[in-house]
């Protein structure tokens, strides 16, 4: 069964090669060739056709951009795709398609065949992106690493023994420096945890 499919792109010469490879393909059926959202909107609206599953548009677009018209066609249409198609690949711009509800979101550079299957992709539960794009998605969801502890060795082994309950004399003792040594180092913690008493570096360790 053929896929009803849109396409919306101002660019004569870029909306001329997808309409004639992708409406040549036995797998589409091409329904609507649009400039503009609003020209798909209006064809929408007035009921006349076959409503496209599928729609793959540009983004910067005149008047209503590509992203922007995502809510306008599925409150039309809550069952159809959008497959957005640009040459922007920044990371802002990306979230804002996905969370408007985009499906896929490509790059213009991408090979026709690629655009056909990734339409494919899409009618078959898949959600397509361009490399670029892909690695934005990655790098958000990536955990981010550990913070690491702003303190040096030696402060650290000082704040575990303070843990303990050891005195600063103790403390000198143990790792074999002196006391003056030992009362510089808790300044210098003090001042890179920002804070002011050996109760706040307890609990801020208790917390870690």
């Amino acid at each position: 069964m053929q896929i009803s499919l849109a396409i919306v792109e101002d660019q004569p010469a870029i909306r001329q090669a997808l309409s004639t490879y992708l409406c040549a393909q036995p797998e589409f059926k091409c329904v609507l060739v649009a400039e503009s959202v609003e020209e798909l909107l209006a064809a929408l609206d007035s009921g006349e056709g076959i409503a496209p599953q599928i729609i793959l548009s540009d983004i910067g677009l005149p008047g209503i951009t590509g992203i922007a018209g995502i809510p306008l066609v599925r409150q039309r249409l809550p069952q159809a795709e959008v497959v957005l198609i640009t040459v922007y690949q920044d990371a802002d711009r990306v979230f804002q398609a996905l969370c408007a509800g985009a499906v896929g979101y490509l790059v213009k550079t991408t090979p026709l065949s690629e655009i056909k299957q990734a339409l494919l992709d899409v009618r078959a539960g898949g959600s397509p992106m361009s490399s670029a794009v892909a690695r934005h998605v990655v790098r958000y969801f990536r955990p981010a690493p550990a913070a690491q502890s702003p303190l040096t060795a030696r402060e650290e082994q000082i704040v575990q023994a303070i843990e303990q309950g050891l005195s600063y004399k103790l403390v000198a003792d143990r790792l074999g420096i002196s006391l003056n040594t030992v009362r510089a180092h808790i300044r210098t913690v003090y001042e890179k945890l920002q804070i002011s008493s050996k109760g706040e570096l307890m609990a801020r360790q208790r917390a870690r």
